[in-house]
């Protein structure tokens, strides 16, 4: 299958109510681990990048990472741009390519962020992309952007009528998620999901997912979740992954980089896969 757009997987998923990773990329090797993983679990896959890694890597390269990476994967995937507020960088990724924008303005009065949304929006579908929508901050600081302070939730109105009148293909509400490390179990608001989704069928994005429990995903899953993002899950597996095995290949006095890299690949591989069996996503690929 290859390429496709974020909404044809993503409205798969909601209407078959199993969830699809949609795991934050960092380089080339954690790029090349995840699609293998989507491969081998015969599961649909979006590729997320933020805009640290855009920025870090460049735009450019990094899409032509996408290009080369993708052009023999058979399982339907999709690249999205996650969190970003520049409206700059949104335009530069649709130029580019990009199947998808998550545009953050969350920080931003409603009534301005849904003005900016339905810009973004038709700007996306003049290059055949899809919006994934957000007005409520989701509590944490991912790659550099948000805040640790609790954000005001809005009315079940307000969030419909942004759903509507924007025009957006999915939907990340406030519900109790937050990115990083959770210091416990987090208390969700799973009603809130069923509220939306029941007045409105459109797909959510679950935020926040690295460290929730799998009754948790599921649950949320079953209600609307069809994206499920994780992103500090794969930062911490790959740093821990690479200093194991560096470390191991010091012990033996093997510095052999390649080593090193096949040994953390496998393990984000498997992540991947895990992922999927979790969400339910495995052996949905078409």
């Amino acid at each position: 299958m290859g390429v496709v757009s974020l909404k044809e997987i993503v409205d798969r998923a909601f209407g078959e109510r199993y969830g699809v990773p949609a795991i934050n990329i960092l380089n080339d090797l954690t790029l090349q681990s995840v699609l293998a993983g989507a491969m081998e679990a015969r599961s649909p896959l979006i590729v997320q990048t933020s805009v640290k890694t855009v920025k870090s890597i460049g735009a450019p390269v990094l899409f032509a990472m996408w290009k080369s990476m993708t052009e023999h994967v058979d399982v339907p995937v999709t690249l999205h741009l996650d969190h970003c507020p520049d409206r700059a960088v949104i335009t530069q990724c649709l130029d580019l390519g990009w199947n998808s924008v998550l545009f953050d303005a969350s920080q931003l009065p409603v009534e301005e962020n849904l003005r900016q949304t339905i810009e973004v929006v038709a700007e996306a579908r003049a290059h055949g992309a899809h919006v994934e929508g957000e007005i409520e901050a989701i509590t944490g600081v991912e790659d550099g952007h948000g805040s640790d302070e609790v954000g005001a939730r809005q009315t079940l109105e307000v969030s419909l009528d942004f759903i509507r009148r924007t025009g957006v293909d999915v939907f990340a509400p406030s519900i109790g998620n937050a990115h990083g490390v959770y210091a416990s179990e987090p208390v969700l608001d799973f009603d809130r999901v069923t509220a939306l989704v029941g007045a409105e069928p459109v797909p959510i994005a679950l935020h926040g997912g690295s460290g929730m429990t799998d009754d948790q995903f599921r649950d949320l899953i079953s209600r609307g979740c069809a994206k499920v993002n994780i992103s500090t899950a794969l930062k911490m597996l790959y740093l821990q992954s690479s200093l194991s095995h560096t470390q191991k290949s010091g012990a033996a006095g093997k510095w052999d980089p390649p080593t090193v890299f096949a040994a953390v690949s496998s393990d984000v591989r498997e992540m991947t896969t895990a992922l999927a069996a979790t969400f339910g996503s495995a052996g949905k690929a078409w």
